[in-house]
């Protein structure tokens, strides 16, 4: 497992070179507890940091630092990671709200990719003739990409909660740092507000979430139904569900808009 983060790494870093242009650079990451074994005292050592000018560009920090520190993810050591971005100014709540905009950002892909696939399957039910394979593997292919973007949702509201537990955690406890009784309390009255606003938002996300899987499992019926009965008479019959699709497609769309709007309001109250 070591060889391997150590060769993911080594690719990241080569990326890294090409990317901002420098020819030398270092990068030390201390050893951490691996899922698969011990490693301590340790230091992986590659060539040394470029300079802040590059490390503070655009490109940098939008692009490479968040390649490198997912390597070092991939590794199982989360405590890493959040130390690999810290060095380079992005704290918890910068992820938190990067990942926030990356969920909000693709639950507007899913609105637009199960509008298409709904689009596909309306003009299937009004064939009237040609190429029956075609146009099953233009269905297919649309509920594909339904099915991927449905699977990055889900992927990208799980990581938004990993981050939160682990900033709410990590802000309650640095409460109890302050030595002033008034700026404790400002902190944790901070705190209260900033959870009610993510819990408001989070389950917004969900509920918009819920709404991709009965599309799912129409639209999934009705291509493998089209695939065992490959012709005309088939096709005829799916539309009986065609108004159920609209109609969960309609639900799906509102839950969405309104998740990404609860999103973005979250959004602009941790800027």
């Amino acid at each position: 497992m070591r060889q391997l983060i150590q060769s993911l790494l080594r690719i990241a870093i080569s990326w890294l070179v090409a990317a901002v242009g420098t020819k030398r650079f270092i990068f030390r990451i201390s050893a951490c507890t691996w899922k698969f074994g011990q490693v301590t005292n340790q230091t992986f050592a590659f060539y040394s940091l470029p300079s802040l000018d590059i490390m503070s560009s655009m490109k940098f920090r939008l692009y490479i630092i968040p390649l490198l520190a997912s390597v070092i993810l991939i590794g199982g050591c989360q405590s890493v990671y959040y130390s690999t971005m810290e060095k380079f100014g992005l704290e918890k709540r910068d992820i938190l709200v990067g990942r926030v905009e990356d969920a909000r950002d693709a639950q507007q892909e899913t609105k637009e990719e199960f509008s298409d696939a709904l689009e596909q399957f309306s003009a299937l039910v009004e064939y009237d003739g040609g190429d029956l394979e075609e146009v099953y593997d233009d269905l297919k292919s649309r509920f594909n990409a339904s099915e991927a973007i449905a699977a990055e949702v889900r992927e990208k509201i799980r990581k938004i909660e990993d981050v939160s537990s682990d900033l709410f955690k990590e802000w309650n406890n640095e409460i109890e740092m302050f030595s002033s009784e008034s700026m404790k309390r400002q902190s944790r009255d901070a705190l209260i507000q900033t959870e009610k606003k993510y819990n408001v938002m989070i389950q917004k996300m969900k509920a918009a979430e819920a709404t991709m899987y009965p599309v799912l499992d129409l639209f999934r019926d009705q291509v493998l139904f089209l695939k065992h009965n490959l012709n005309a008479r088939a096709i005829a019959s799916l539309d009986t569900q065609t108004g159920e699709i609209e109609e969960e497609v309609k639900k799906l769309i509102e839950e969405m808009n309104a998740s990404i709007e609860e999103a973005d309001a979250f959004i602009a109250s941790m800027r």
